[in-house]
């Protein structure tokens, strides 16, 4: 750093967000193979019903949620740099474990060959000891893999928060946090095509081992930005600027400024549960969290019933399409509390709040896929990937509201808690799907709702969920936080 001149900032902090931002592309891959897999490929060989992947889904939803809230407070305690290595180290072995899985159950139920799982007829006992112990066997290596998962956005929201300054942030959630569609946007180009030609096992081998290739990047180069060779003063300063005092003057006299000392503010875990900015926090994730997780988890298998399989041309294109939307929408929502902010010169927390009232308005769409479905299947691609990109656009705010209330220290512990409840919304609305879905077909045109009948009506039901939970759940929000109100004590 002495080599290096104050005049010209550097932009370190866009290397640090990049990086962040491949992790969560990594992350959402990993969780997309099984949806991308299951429906075309997995359930011939075990003989899966909407019910078991639901089931599936459910579990991996919950086991997150549980882990989450331990995930924060770990982070905080390991620290960012060896924290995320050990995150993506160990779902990295869980997604690649999923690959002996077939083994495994072919072991246990005595047969020779993927080729007799498939023989064996649907309903009999043998078909559902193989479904049985598939389930339970995919649930173990969910476990692993939300284990590690549930570590990348404590430790992501917590580096963004050590690297950029408040203005800034929502930008930098929103860049990163476009890795979910992007993975996702990836997948269904790769994941489909990799188990056409080689199985679906290698599909989890290949995608999962990129984790250990982001893990050795990140050893080299991570560091806090004071401790960093890349970043010179002028950068530091702009990263510090909140400071009530410049940071050269800061590093000078040794003497933490107000922000800095509210920054080092320790706070015990079970306090951060009496503040009503964390329970604001809590509404915006267990209303909204389960709905793009709705998304990701049961769109291909959606197409799919629409007709247009995961491993079909048309069917990743439907995918990629929706993705891409999402993608392209999402970051520009990062974007615009910054412009609220700098241009009509409001307060973070108010310009973030009005950005969130935008954004929920978009999924309200989503409760016209369905009776859109029958005119074209790009009208449910296109809603769901607009639904989808206010999701993404609301959530990059929403984690950026935990830094303009929390001190550092206390960041990813928020994050954690927040993620917790999260995942029980998804563990509520992916279970509670699948258990829809499958009672919706079997009851045929005696279940209806809103015009619709059979299993579409179970789809018209979620997605009429999916349209009113961002309104409720910044409404919510707005009445427990109605102002900028930091944590200071």
């Amino acid at each position: 750093m002495n080599n290096q001149t104050i005049n010209k900032m550097t932009n370190y902090r866009w290397v640090i967000c990049s990086m962040l931002f491949l992790a969560t592309t990594v992350n959402y891959m990993d969780r997309q193979v099984l949806s991308l897999t299951w429906k075309d490929f997995i359930a011939l060989d075990f003989h899966w019903s909407d019910a078991d992947y639901g089931f599936i889904t459910a579990i991996f939803s919950i086991f997150y949620a549980v882990i989450s809230l331990f995930a924060g407070k770990f982070i905080d305690w390991m620290g960012t740099k060896k924290g995320y290595i050990w995150a993506i180290v160990i779902w990295s072995i869980g997604a690649c474990l999923h690959a002996a899985c077939g083994w495994a159950t072919m072991q246990i139920v005595g047969i020779e060959s993927t080729e007799a799982l498939q023989a064996v007829e649907k309903g009999t006992k043998l078909a559902l000891l193989i479904s049985t112990w598939s389930v339970w066997l995919f649930l173990a290596c969910r476990t692993i893999l939300a284990t590690g998962e549930a570590g990348n956005f404590p430790a992501a929201i917590k580096v963004t928060a050590e690297y950029f300054p408040k203005k800034d942030r929502a930008l930098a959630t929103s860049i990163f946090n476009a890795g979910a569609s992007v993975g996702a946007l990836a997948a269904p180009l790769t994941i489909p095509v990799l188990a056409e030609a080689m199985g679906w096992e290698m599909a989890f081998i290949i995608i999962g081992g990129v984790g250990f290739i982001w893990a050795i990047l990140w050893a080299v180069l991570y560091n806090k930005p004071a401790e960093s060779n890349h970043v010179n003063e002028a950068e530091l300063a702009y990263i510090l600027q909140d400071n009530n005092a410049p940071a050269e003057t800061t590093a000078v006299t040794n003497v933490p400024t107000r922000e800095q000392a509210n920054d080092n503010l320790q706070i015990p875990f079970f306090k951060c549960f009496t503040y009503r900015q964390t329970w604001a926090f809590i509404v915006g994730k267990l209303l909204t969290d389960g709905v793009w997780w709705f998304f990701l988890f049961w769109a291909p298998a959606y197409f799919s019933e629409l007709g247009y399989k995961s491993s079909d041309p048309m069917g990743q294109a439907l995918i990629f399409v929706l993705y891409l939307i999402v993608t392209v929408v999402s970051i520009g929502g990062g974007y615009l509390p910054k412009f609220f902010v700098e241009k009509k010169n409001m307060e973070p927390y108010s310009g973030r709040m009005l950005a969130m009232l935008i954004f929920a308005f978009f999924p309200i769409f989503a409760m016209f896929a369905q009776p859109l479905a029958g005119t074209s299947v790009w009208w449910p691609c296109i809603i769901i990937g607009l639904a989808g990109a206010g999701h993404q656009s609301w959530s990059a705010n929403l984690y950026s509201t935990i830094g303009d209330m929390f001190p550092k220290s206390a960041i990813a512990s928020i994050t954690g808690i927040g993620t917790m409840f999260g995942g029980l919304c998804s563990f509520a609305i992916n279970w509670g799907s699948g258990l829809l879905f499958t009672y919706a077909e079997e009851q045929g045109t005696a279940f209806e709702f809103f015009g619709v009948t059979g299993k579409p009506a179970g789809y018209m039901i979620v997605f009429c969920y999916c349209a009113v939970a961002y309104l409720i759940a910044w409404a919510l929000m707005k009445t427990l936080v109605p102002k900028y109100k930091p944590i200071t004590k």
